[in-house]
């Protein structure tokens, strides 16, 4: 089973428990149906508009073993509150740079 580490809205942490996340990684389901059922190893943040913080903790999860760096779907689709990130263009670019080509990027959960 690959290892998965989620970057989540800091601003919906508190709205969102990340329940369907889990569930449809453990699962393999939705945006892992091109992956298969992965571990979860790792759920933080973005840090913070502007996510600038979301780069060093991607790099981290796959240093400690992610092979799969996944925006949650707060920041991609702006799920619950249908307001996507407006600096996830940036931060994603700048995470695929930082953690490099063999990292496979998944753009939303669910």
């Amino acid at each position: 089973m690959k290892k998965a580490g989620v970057i989540r809205c800091q601003q919906t942490e508190d709205i969102c428990p990340g329940t369907t996340d889990f569930k449809v990684a453990k699962d393999g389901r939705i945006a892992f149906e091109e992956t298969g059922p992965v571990e979860i190893t790792g759920f933080v943040s973005c840090g913070g508009c502007p996510g600038k913080r979301a780069i060093a903790r991607a790099k981290t999860m796959v240093d400690r073993g992610a092979e799969i760096i996944v925006f949650a779907s707060c920041i991609s689709k702006g799920n619950p509150i249908g307001y996507p990130c407006p600096h996830y263009a940036n931060m994603r670019d700048a995470i695929i740079k930082a953690v490099g080509p063999n990292i496979k990027i998944l753009e939303h959960t669910h």
